[in-house]
């Protein structure tokens, strides 16, 4: 791995770890750079798999409230409700992303202008839904009924468009199901872990054969990067959004998507 290579990886690994949990699509972003300044991973599972890195940094500061839960899970009935609400959320996503997983790959994330559009409509659904009038029902992750995580895991199905947002679908479709605005981002995150991990493994079967030292050497740098960085925003994100909202993503989707738009009129 030469030295460009390796500023490629630590880049797009810092650009994955900072944008994974916020609603501003990691993948897009991953995908848009990696058009302009010419990174192409050996059947894109680069930006794939460098997401393990921000899957360990989620596990890691939730390691506590995840062994209650575990501890608490046989004889806990919220408890219970709650992981029953996650892996039914989690369900959609699995069963379309596995039978959508090579249209995704090798069409959906070719297609930088559809990344961009997707990037400014994405900021606008999310501009208006944080500024939605209602009176949250679910102020607590531990709150959220069955039919309501089923409706945020079908929201999340609709990140399978590379600039849509895994978080930013998860965190829409629970704040117009009811979620206030804390708890939306801290179910995303609990959303994220099968389902990152889902994904993670899947490109890792189907593309084992594929990937030689070279790939193995460039997936760690920005894995490592992914990992420190995701850590800082896991850390960070719950307070900021509970006194700020998620209007400044909005924005940067927008600017960040227009931009694109512009850059792929200008150089393609």
């Amino acid at each position: 791995m030469d030295v460009h290579t390796f500023l490629e990886a630590l880049l797009l690994g810092l650009v994955e770890g900072l944008t994974e949990f916020i609603p501003v699509s990691s993948t897009g972003h991953l995908l848009l750079i990696g058009h302009f300044i010419g990174f192409q991973s050996t059947g894109r599972v680069f930006e794939v798999l460098i997401q393990l890195g921000a899957i360990l940094a989620i596990l890691s500061v939730y390691a506590k409230k995840l062994w209650y839960i575990l501890t608490d899970l046989p004889s806990d009935p919220p408890t219970r409700r709650f992981v029953v609400g996650i892996i039914a959320a989690f369900l959609p996503a699995a069963i379309i992303g596995a039978l959508a997983h090579d249209f995704i790959k090798t069409v959906l994330f070719e297609t930088p202008v559809l990344i961009c559009i997707t990037l400014i409509l994405g900021g606008v659904v999310l501009f208006f839904a944080d500024r939605l009038a209602v009176n949250p029902r679910y102020t607590n992750i531990g709150q959220i009924p069955l039919p309501v995580a089923v409706g945020i895991g079908f929201f999340q199905c609709l990140a399978m468009i590379p600039g849509t947002s895994r978080s930013g679908s998860t965190i829409v479709g629970a704040l117009l199901l009811g979620v206030d605005k804390r708890s939306a981002a801290e179910f995303s995150f609990f959303l994220a872990m099968p389902t990152m991990v889902g994904a993670f493994t899947l490109d890792l079967v189907k593309n084992r054969d594929l990937l030689t030292s070279s790939d193995v050497a460039v997936i760690a740098v920005g894995f490592v990067a992914a990992f420190l960085a995701a850590l800082l925003v896991v850390r960070s994100l719950l307070d900021f959004v509970s006194k700020r909202g998620y209007g400044i993503f909005a924005w940067w989707r927008i600017i960040v998507g227009t931009l694109g738009l512009i850059g792929l009129a200008v150089w393609g």
